[in-house]
Parts: C-alpha cells; structure tokens; sequence
C-alpha cells in the first residue's frame, strides 16, 4: 500500500508531518494492506493561517482493488485530530466496504468486487 501524502501551502511541518502521516496511515490501515493499492492524504487549512474552531482538514481517499475510492474528511481545530478522525472514519468504511465480499464465517462467498 503506498501513501501519497498533500498539503496546502498553510500546513506547517515538511517532511516530518509527511512522515509521520505516511506511517501512521501505514500501522492503522495494515489489516487491508492486501485489498487497498494507495491512500492519497489531503490536508488543509480551511482558515488560511488564522486560528479558528475546526479549521483543519484531513481528507483520505483510499483506492481498493477493484472497487470505486472511498473518500473520507474529517475537521478539527488541531492537524493531528483532523487526521485522526479521518483514519478512524475510513477503517469503518473500508470495513464496511470490504468486508462485504468476505464471509465472516470462513467460507466461499458468492458476492465479488465487480
């Protein structure tokens, strides 16, 4: 799974917020690292470098194989609750998305990604 990871010119951090997003993407999402090819991070400054309540926004998509992407977005008014809340929210999609074509009992299933 690769994890692409984009800011906006008011995000603050480089490449150590970079880093720090791409693992943290990596250790929350490994239990469908088989299934997703790429999650692409998108965060914003909704306020453009004033403070505000829920300014910040971490917007993830994930690519399943096979599937349509999975788009989530979640605010806060600190980056690393945005992103948190947004990773929270996609492995709750992708569960429910992907754990449709599997069988939860450990058996053939007749549904498929087409």
């Amino acid at each position: 799974m690769q994890v692409h990871v984009n800011t906006d010119r008011q995000i603050q951090g480089g490449e150590s917020l970079a880093r720090w997003v791409e693992q943290e993407a990596l250790a929350r999402l490994a239990r469908f690292r088989e299934s997703v090819t790429r999650v692409e991070v998108f965060l914003t400054d909704e306020d453009a470098g004033k403070s505000g309540a829920n300014d910040k926004r971490c917007r993830l998509e994930a690519r399943p194989a096979g599937l349509p992407p999975v788009t989530v977005t979640a605010t806060a008014s600190k980056l690393a609750d945005a992103f948190t809340g947004a990773v929270e929210k996609l492995q709750r999609a992708l569960e429910a998305d992907l754990g449709r074509g599997r069988n939860h009992k450990g058996g053939e299933t007749i549904r498929t990604g087409e």
